[in-house]
């Protein structure tokens, strides 16, 4: 499976800073524009690795009262990213996926070059 371009994601930038879901959606932009970022996948996601599924996944109440009954899995990846300033750099991405549903909470977790 893989991305066409037009696909934008928001991921948090600062993993020490946590933040309620209810809190990001409430103040929107005003977080996302100090801890986080819009990226854009370019291409396929390569290197596709599931690293929970289940019950191991810490969020999977959220996943489920947001999105629905599914399979949850936590996957990674590996992917050339457009950054907001049109930056292109490839990048580990993680992301929630579940069958019938798709990808969710798609972020970058570090930059590879």
């Amino acid at each position: 499976m893989s991305f066409t371009n037009g696909h934008r994601w928001v991921s948090r930038l600062n993993p020490t800073k946590l933040y309620p879901e209810s809190a990001i959606e409430y103040y929107g932009c005003f977080l996302l524009c100090f801890e986080s970022m819009i990226f854009e996948i370019l291409g396929e996601i390569t290197n596709r690795e599931t690293i929970a599924y289940g019950s191991s996944i810490r969020i999977l109440p959220l996943l489920l009262k947001r999105y629905g009954k599914g399979r949850w899995r936590k996957l990674k990846g590996i992917a050339q990213v457009r950054l907001a300033d049109d930056t292109i750099r490839l990048a580990e991405v993680h992301w929630f996926e579940a069958h019938g549903i798709g990808k969710k909470k798609m972020r970058i977790k570090r930059f590879l070059d």
